[in-house]
């Protein structure tokens, strides 16, 4: 059975493994990721692909990088947490190992992993959404994957849904992402907090008394303890997240949407709502069929085997 390897590079660790064809992870590394310079990204992924590769035929290595992705699958243009900056990362790599090299967003990949081997088999039209510290995306559409003309499409967490609203990251305002994020479920509790102690009095006193010191984790924690102030934060970042599934269902109509990242642990806390308020949202509801939501079922290693079996296609 052919085997090629897969790499996903974040910004604090770099996971690798051999993947056959049905998406089996044969063996599994981890290095930390030397983020602050490019050369030793470079040769920290030559290595644990060289290691991975001993006595083993490898047919060729994907690499899923957190960034924007030129449209040859070969220059990182820009990562938000490494310092790549028009990286040729394909040539690099394949220089050092020998093999040959795709290059791929990592939210992408994810996508890929998902669609082929995960939550979202037997279906042509996927669209994958992960819910962390922001919203990043994939697509497949015809059993393809979509990458747009310059290979930065899918971007999804950075669709404008208010006029003005908060700043985002990406020097816009009133992105997805600042309102059904990890990020936002932070902001919300803390204003709750800031303005209503009384009804937060779960999570201050799980964070210690003090807005500023809550995050996602006492959130969650909180909501499961019954606080009203965690419940309101899961509900509105469960509202925002249906309606932003409905406009991509107006757009790209597909078969299912597939939710990952950190958020998704908590997904007992509002991916009901989140059903109900895409249900609520969907243009044209009532006349069409309703797309399901399911919950990403390759976890972590999404990414290292959508990379892996996008490498065997290249």
């Amino acid at each position: 059975m052919a085997l090629t390897i897969g790499v996903d590079i974040g910004g604090t660790k770099v996971a690798a493994g051999v993947v056959d064809e049905d998406g089996n992870i044969v063996e599994h590394l981890l290095r930390p990721t030397p983020a602050e310079n490019p050369e030793q990204v470079a040769h920290t992924i030559g290595d644990v692909v060289l290691e991975l590769g001993k006595g083993r035929e490898i047919e060729a290595v994907g690499l899923g990088a957190a960034g924007f992705v030129d449209e040859t699958r070969a220059i990182v243009r820009f990562a938000p947490n490494l310092a790549w900056r028009e990286e040729p990362l394909q040539k690099k790599v394949s220089d050092l190992v020998g093999l040959p090299v795709v290059v791929e967003n990592d939210a992408n990949a994810m996508a890929w992993g998902e669609a082929r081997f995960g939550a979202g088999r037997g279906e042509t039209h996927v669209v994958c959404v992960t819910v962390g510290t922001g919203i990043g995306g994939g697509i497949v559409l015809d059993g393809s994957l979509y990458r747009g003309r310059w290979g930065m499409g899918a971007e999804l967490g950075h669709m404008q849904v208010v006029p003005e609203g908060r700043l985002c990251g990406c020097g816009n305002l009133g992105c997805w992402e600042q309102y059904a994020s990890g990020s936002a479920l932070v902001i919300d509790a803390r204003e709750s907090a800031e303005v209503n102690p009384e009804q937060a009095a779960k999570l201050l006193k799980i964070a210690g008394g003090t807005p500023d010191l809550i995050e996602g984790p006492e959130v969650t924690e909180a909501a499961r303890q019954g606080d009203p102030a965690a419940l309101a934060a899961f509900a509105s970042i469960a509202q925002w997240l249906g309606r932003g599934l409905a406009d991509l269902a107006a757009i790209l109509d597909p078969g299912c949407f597939i939710l990952g990242g950190g958020v998704s642990r908590a997904a007992d806390l509002w991916l009901d709502q989140t059903r109900e308020s895409f249900a609520a949202h969907l243009t044209g509801r009532g006349h069409r069929p309703l797309a399901e939501i399911r919950l990403a079922e390759l976890g972590a290693s999404a990414g290292l085997v959508g990379a892996a079996d996008l490498a065997r296609r290249r």
